[in-house]
């Protein structure tokens, strides 16, 4: 669907995180050409290379194929023998077509000419074949190249999309929910660059806690490669709000206080918006009387790309893309911690206000927690790289684990 200049930029992007996949497979190989990528095995498995491809955004199918040079005998040569090993399938009554495509236009047979070159001699040696043109069983596809000719016949679907990081970077609030790794995966196959914000309040939660959502983090860098995870110390906040005697905003406020938090982070990363896991109606900080209160308290664009799915749907996708297994481990993140019994589904803006002027403290211990951030990086097939602000302050100083 691109065009002019943006398809350059498009196919550069997808060929960086294509590569950064591909680290932990040393013999396979990169090549590019107009609207296509090749992978040289190598000796690497297709089977394994199709699975971590298929991941790609912006790639909309894969096909594993059989190189032969571009010459007729070879040609017809490679696809009868590429149909034998296909052969264990074959039916009395399969159905096939040769869809042959001389991209290389000195090539002597017409398109129309190799589909009966090569058809002719599948038909003789496997009598259960008959040919339609229309809804074939198999379709034997033929590239005819200057550099070579590509046989196959499967088309594996991709994710599609848009490449990762073309429309800019956001941060995510990553719990340790089925919701929000959901939300980063969609926001990432739209072309986000997406950075994860978790936050925790030791020791009311768990390192394991901590370790679930580290785990979350690592199965979207399957998906993208690389990705940040900020680890933010909530305690000092959350508490303070357990001593206001306002149990039915709490969950309110703390959601405020995290978009504030995630806000500086952002501005921090050079992020352009804040991304959340809402489901519109699914708990009572997810009403839009509730999201509208929350959202006020930052002024970055707050996306919310799971707002009209249902539960079912959500849990669907978190199995497709890895997370749902992690996700529904028993281990309790600040956001289920301290719930009250009847938390507010209409919050009133003004109420909120008043309640948060009152905390003279807030916005220092709000900056507090942007400075004891840490931030972890994770690679696909990796492990993971901690840094906080201190460490930035001082030469950016790392501690590999």
């Amino acid at each position: 669907m691109l065009k002019g200049k943006n398809r350059a930029r498009f196919e550069k992007t997808i060929i960086t995180q294509v590569r950064s996949l591909l680290k932990p497979y040393p013999g396979a190989s990169l090549r590019k050409e107009f609207g296509r990528l090749y992978v040289d095995l190598g000796g690497e498995s297709h089977i394994e290379l199709i699975a971590v491809l298929k991941r790609v955004f912006g790639v909309t199918s894969i096909s594993p194929v059989k190189v032969t040079p571009s010459e007729t005998d070879h040609i017809v040569e490679t696809a009868v023998a590429f149909m034998d090993e296909r052969e264990s399938e074959f039916k009395d009554g399969t159905t096939f077509k040769v869809n042959a495509r001389r991209v290389w236009k000195e090539f002597p047979n017409s398109s129309h000419e190799m589909n009966h070159l090569v058809g002719s001699p599948i038909l003789r040696k496997f009598q259960q074949l008959s040919v339609d043109v229309r809804q074939p069983d198999i379709e034997l596809r033929v590239e005819i190249r200057d550099q070579g000719t590509y046989i196959f016949s499967e088309v594996i679907p991709a994710v599609g999309g848009f490449p990762l990081g073309t429309n800019g970077k956001a941060m995510l609030l990553l719990s340790g929910g089925i919701d929000s790794p959901v939300a980063a995966w969609s926001s990432m196959r739209r072309g986000l660059e997406v950075e994860c914000v978790h936050f925790y309040s030791y020791p009311f939660t768990s390192q394991r806690a901590k370790e679930k959502v580290i785990d979350l983090a690592r199965a979207l860098a399957d998906h993208a490669g690389t990705i940040k995870l900020h680890l933010v110390p909530f305690t000092e906040i959350q508490t303070a709000f357990t001593q206001l005697g306002q149990d039915n905003l709490i969950i309110t406020l703390m959601r405020r206080s995290m978009l504030r938090i995630a806000t500086k982070l952002a501005e921090r990363e050079r992020a352009l918006a804040l991304i959340t896991g809402d489901s519109l109606g699914q708990v009572a900080s997810q009403t839009l009387p509730s999201m509208n209160v929350i959202g006020r308290a930052t002024d970055l664009p707050l996306l919310r790309p799971l707002v009209m799915m249902d539960k079912q749907e959500i849990i669907t996708l978190s199995k497709q893309i890895g997370t749902y297994d992690i996700s529904i481990l028993p281990y309790e993140d600040c956001c289920t911690l301290f719930v009250p019994k009847s938390p507010t589904t209409n919050p009133n803006l003004r109420i909120v206000d008043k309640i948060e002027a009152t905390m003279n403290q807030l916005p220092e211990w709000v900056e507090q927690a942007v400075e004891k951030t840490e931030t972890i990086t994770l690679h696909a097939g990796e492990n993971f790289m901690i840094t906080n602000q201190q460490d930035k302050v001082n030469n950016m100083k790392e501690e590999w684990f």
